[in-house]
């Protein structure tokens, strides 16, 4: 009686306007090869990480890390985060109040 144990990307949804990307991972336990369970995992990749120095006046923008993301997102992101939708990332979060 085996069990085992992976991980499915199950859906990817994009919103070109704000280069956002939605991520379901659903952790799979079978035996036997019969599907017993299945649980839902999400998470959001947007293209930089914005982060504010109130010190400095300034803000700070890197590209966010792909490299523990599945292959299937990594190439999604890579089609999706164009200069210019990083451009207008960085452009909406210098809008926003500095917190």
């Amino acid at each position: 009686m085996a069990i085992t144990k992976e991980t499915e990307i199950f859906k990817v949804d994009t919103n070109p306007q704000t280069g956002a990307i939605s991520v379901r991972e659903d952790t799979v336990i079978r035996e036997e090869d019969v599907e017993i369970s299945r649980i839902p995992h999400r998470h959001a990749l947007v293209p930089l990480v914005s982060v504010y120095d109130k010190d400095s006046d300034s803000w700070t923008h890197t590209p966010t890390d792909l490299t523990n993301q599945d292959s299937t997102v990594q190439a999604v992101a890579e089609a999706l985060w164009t200069d210019e939708v990083r451009d207008a990332f960085r452009a909406e979060m210098e809008k926003q109040p500095p917190i």
